[in-house]
């Protein structure tokens, strides 16, 4: 078996208005509106729509033969109920094929996996119920935000019933080794592992329309003898890229549609490989080998670490002092704040803030409402404080409610009237 395993990654963060300091106590509505629904449409008429019906027509044409993956964030199919619910239909159309596999995530895109293994769950699940709602399948392989992963976040997600699980093919973790094969968690070996080839991944998501490239313009001919020329014992290309590239990073006018329309046809004429889902590929091959990940990982720069998240004291700041409030949040039944909390989680809010440069940073400052890391940073501290005080007021309100009763039932034997007791004859 020779695969290629497709996933597209679908995200858009809920992005957070200008929030000044004197609205802190004032103002309970974080979120811009405007800019949201604004690039949510702008997004589904450059991407989403017209790259669905791409894929559906291709599986219309190859059946079988032809088979991507999916995870959607949470954050982004709220977007589309609200903004886009078009998009969800072509999803559903998608589904229904039966040549595309969702995964699981994070709900709101979010770190928690680093900091709170009861969030981390509580996210996954409800994530995991979304897609099934929407599109009437149960997830059984896992992607975790950013790519993120260590030897401990995959056991926490064998734990949770899931047999498969994506993340990068990081040079320092590999060494020698190919990312062309099935691995394990080190820990949990019942959870197979599919690692991304970067290099061609990289080449579709980043380098296609750059002129100065030397393989420039890529051709699908030029793709699959590429493909030829890997060493025919390794097993699986594993090409994962953020959906987004199809029409809004590399723009139409760069030929990207016309070259994911003809690559299956030239992939499947002129190559040995055939696309498979990843549930598929973990089930149909041998894991080679354990993979020793001892420090999370993740997609992000040549270093393929968590720095493009925490890797400076704004991040960390803002990111321990989200998550000092968690208690808080367990003892508040208000579904709106519990939902702000989450949608504070997203990790865009985080990469907002980061200060290094490297090379993947223009495709996500294409997004980017700030003009510097440190106005990313005021505005969220800003939101989080104004959080904080609500949060706070709900969980005091909430330990009144629990205690009257505990107190209330102590005195109650003291109040009550003494029952009469019969006297002896």
């Amino acid at each position: 078996m020779k695969a290629i395993c497709f996933y597209f990654q679908v995200h858009q963060p809920f992005r957070l208005k200008h929030y000044r300091f004197f609205d802190i106590g004032k103002d309970p509505y974080y979120f811009d509106e405007f800019q949201n629904e604004f690039i949510a449409r702008r997004v589904a008429d450059k991407c989403y729509l017209p790259m669905n019906q791409l894929l559906l027509d291709s599986i219309n044409e190859f059946g079988t033969a032809f088979k991507v993956s999916f995870s959607i964030s949470g954050t982004a199919l709220d977007q589309f109920e609200r903004y886009t619910p078009e998009v969800i239909e072509s999803f559903r159309r998608l589904a229904q094929s039966g040549c595309v596999e969702f995964l699981s995530e994070t709900y709101t895109h979010s770190l928690s996996a680093l900091k709170s293994k009861e969030e981390f769950t509580m996210q996954v699940e409800k994530h995991k119920a979304r897609i099934f709602e929407l599109f009437g399948v149960v997830p059984t392989a896992f992607r975790n935000t950013e790519l993120i992963y260590s030897d401990q976040i995959g056991a926490m997600v064998a734990d949770m019933g899931f047999n498969t699980m994506l993340t990068e093919g990081a040079k320092h973790i590999l060494g020698w080794k190919s990312p062309n094969y099935l691995y394990t968690n080190s820990i949990n070996p019942k959870l197979k592992m599919l690692l991304k080839n970067f290099r061609l991944s990289d080449d579709i998501a980043f380098r296609f329309s750059q002129q100065s490239w030397p393989s420039w313009p890529l051709t699908t001919e030029k793709f699959v003898g590429w493909l030829n020329e890997i060493d025919g014992r390794e097993e699986v290309i594993n090409l994962f890229m953020d959906y987004e590239t199809f029409g809004e990073h590399q723009w139409p006018e760069t030929g990207i549609f016309e070259f994911m329309r003809a690559l299956p046809g030239r992939v499947l004429s002129h190559s040995h490989f055939r696309f498979h889902t990843p549930s598929e590929v973990s089930a149909a091959l041998q894991p080679v080998a354990p993979i020793h990940v001892p420090h999370p990982i993740s997609w992000a720069d040549e270093e393929r670490d968590l720095t493009a998240w925490l890797g400076n004291e704004l991040q960390d700041e803002a990111f321990d002092k989200l998550y000092q409030l968690e208690p808080f949040v367990r003892k508040c039944t208000d579904r709106k704040m519990i939902q702000d909390w989450q949608y504070l989680q997203t990790s865009d809010h985080f990469y907002y803030m980061c200060t290094k440069w490297f090379s993947d940073g223009d495709v996500h400052k294409y997004f980017n409402p700030y003009g510097t890391p440190y106005d990313a940073f005021i505005n969220y501290m800003n939101v989080l404080s104004d959080f904080e005080i609500r949060i706070k007021a709900c969980a005091e309100n909430y330990k009144e409610e629990v205690e009257t009763p505990k107190v209330a039932k102590a005195i109650a034997p003291k109040t009550e009237t003494p029952k009469k007791t019969k006297k002896k004859a």
